[in-house]
């Protein structure tokens, strides 16, 4: 019996499936039995090929049964508009209703700040509406000065504006939280003086909640950016945080204590200073340059130079003699090859003798203004992160390809990982590990059932019985592959497919989960060959580890020798006690544990998307939007 969808459906869509796959190419059939395994392979070494543009979804039938799940896509960043605050809306308090709030003596009195607030009939100072709407609620509640004192500002204001006017030590843009401190009173009359100092109180306040909020919790709002980003919010009282201010004299330490208090960020900080410090580079190469064998370009001569400079003895004796005769040259000569394969090994590299921007960048290094914007960048990035990133934990930089265990300071573990294809972007988010799965099953995700599977199932409805799949329904039951009319349905499938544990399956011998919403982990693989590679961006989205033994003795709080003896008794799974978040982080700009700063490729283009909402966060901050 056939499990049936539209029945009038049906049809058409097996035709067209039929003749689609009837002409299928034999090298795009033979990577889907690499990786499924087909009864065949046991070591696949391929891919899926990269999915097709995607289309817009239709009902089946409608396009012969031709859809697809899309992946998530970049969004134009729209910032909050600024609001003009209303201070018609602010009316005398009640008295005080705390004992703390009692026990403050405001140095101004009360019905001197209820006079004062006159001055803000036609003041137009803009916020941020949550800020807007916390300055009316404290200032209600709490009709005082906070930064004046005497007729004039008083240490805490002073404090604050010093704190405010190094925000550019963060990577944060000192214009936002700009604010004139007004001189000592000569000529102007109380009246003015009045005036000028209560517009003082609010427009500090203001920039000073905003500071503070941008410290804690960034600019942007990075889940409006994109689908890829998935970080919760970081509350925060903005009339709370004025209620300390107003009750404490270390406003440099309230306000620098919003910012990140890990080690990570004051390198990024250390290194930001250190770069608008520096020089530019003195020689600079296009980071873009692509140079095969027997081609020419003028940025040939200068990379030629920065490697004599750096050789050592055996380099030297190996090479320097064709460096001397051919270090001007702009043509790629053969004699050259080996030089740039010695280079490209020493530094780590595969060494296939071809001149990309990894190249470029591991001899010639980014230019101080790319360096610059990576660890901006990277600045803001870290604070959409807890402030503690907690011990122990995973960290995996997906730029860098790499995934480590870090505790007490110390990176225990370091393997090199696989990360998601740029039409597979893996996400950005933190979560917690959970579980290890011994030689697990793997639960093949829709997108891949319905981009990848599907097309053959609806002419060999009996693959993924052969193949070593279980089918199941909603409720749980198993089914026959090859009872199923895969024809009849389109990008809701209303089946589960896993995969059996076994040497082809996808996973390997191990899972490592942190359950989210973005069906991301990390495992083993039988696909060991893509270690080897520089750029490792080649899986549908998960985190394939090189050592995943390692990683899953460094969770569990064991050895690889009790890994290896849990896998000869087959599947099984084991929970993870301890607390241990996990990271799954992009960070092009990102210190080691020494402190020092290394830089990676922008796999995915995010930090230029990062920028455009920066930009368009500074567009609605300026005082003529």
């Amino acid at each position: 019996m056939k499990f049936l969808g539209n029945k009038k459906a049906v049809l058409p869509i097996a035709i067209a499936a039929a003749l689609t796959l009837g002409h299928q190419p034999a090298s795009a059939q033979g990577l889907f039995d690499m990786l499924f395994g087909g009864g065949i392979r046991h070591d696949p070494q391929g891919e899926f090929p990269p999915p097709p543009k995607p289309r817009k979804i239709r009902p089946p039938g409608e396009d012969g049964g031709s859809v697809r799940i899309s992946s998530p896509t970049y969004n134009t960043y729209r910032a909050d508009k600024v609001v003009r605050v209303d201070f018609k809306s602010l009316v005398p308090a009640t008295p005080p209703a705390t004992a703390q709030d009692a026990a403050f003596v405001p140095s101004v009195t009360s019905s001197a700040f209820r006079d004062a607030v006159a001055g803000l009939s036609d003041y137009e100072l803009f916020a941020e509406p949550d800020i807007a709407k916390a300055l009316i609620a404290y200032y209600s509640a709490n009709p005082d000065f906070i930064w004046v004192s005497d007729n004039a500002p008083n240490s805490r204001a002073q404090d604050a504006v010093r704190v405010l006017g190094e925000a550019a030590s963060y990577g944060l843009t000192p214009a936002d939280y700009s604010v004139d401190i007004p001189a000592a009173a000569t000529s102007a009359t109380p009246e003015e003086r009045t005036r000028e100092l209560v517009r003082f109180e609010m427009a500090l306040s203001a920039r000073v909640l905003r500071y503070a909020h941008d410290a804690q919790s960034g600019r942007v709002d990075p889940n409006r950016m994109t689908g890829y980003y998935d970080f919760p919010a970081k509350p925060f009282d903005l009339e709370g945080a004025l209620k300390t201010l107003a009750h404490t004299q270390e406003v440099r330490t309230y306000l620098e204590s919003r910012h990140p208090q890990n080690a990570e960020y004051q390198a990024l900080r250390v290194e930001l200073e250190a770069l608008e410090a520096s020089e530019e580079n003195e020689i600079v190469v296009d980071p873009k340059l692509l140079l095969k064998p027997g081609e020419s370009s003028p940025e040939l001569p200068k990379l030629l130079t920065l490697i004599a400079r750096n050789l050592d003895d055996d380099m030297g004796g190996s090479y320097g003699e064709v460096l001397a005769r051919l270090g001007k040259s702009e043509v790629y000569e053969p004699e050259l090859v080996p030089v740039i394969k010695a280079v490209q090994q020493r530094e780590g590299m595969k060494g296939d003798g071809v001149i990309g921007p990894r190249t470029v960048a591991l001899l010639a290094g980014a230019s101080k203004a790319d360096r610059i914007e990576k660890v901006k960048v990277a600045l803001e990035e870290l604070r959409w992160l807890p402030s503690d990133l907690g011990s122990p934990r995973v960290f995996i930089n997906q730029p860098a390809f790499t995934a480590s265990y870090i505790d007490n300071g110390e990176e225990k573990l370091k393997t090199r990982a696989v990360i998601g294809r740029v039409t597979n972007q893996t996400a950005f988010f933190y979560n917690q590990i959970k579980q290890v799965d011994f030689h697990p099953y793997w639960g093949v995700p829709q997108s891949i059932i319905v981009n990848e599977m599907l097309p053959r199932l609806r002419s060999d409805p009996g693959y993924l019985d052969r193949a070593g799949y279980e089918v199941t329904d909603s409720r749980g039951r198993q089914i026959p592959s090859s009872e199923v009319d895969w024809g009849a349905y389109g990008s809701k499938i209303p089946f589960s497919v896993r995969q059996q544990p076994s040497e082809a399956n996808a996973l390997g011998e191990l899972k490592i989960l942190f359950p989210n919403k973005h069906a991301i982990y990390m495992h083993d693989t039988p696909q060991k060959s893509f270690f080897a590679r520089d750029m490792r961006a080649l899986s549908h989205g998960c985190i394939r580890l090189q050592d995943p033994r390692g990683m899953a003795a460094a969770v569990l709080g064991t050895s690889v020798d009790d890994i290896a003896e849990k896998l000869k008794h087959g599947h099984s799974t084991e929970n993870v006690t301890r607390v241990i978040p996990v990271y799954v982080a992009y960070f092009t700009a990102w210190p080691d544990m020494s402190g020092k700063v290394e830089y990676f490729d922008d796999v995915y283009g995010r930090d230029s998307k990062l920028m455009q909402a920066l930009d368009a966060t500074e567009a609605v901050r300026t005082p003529s939007s």
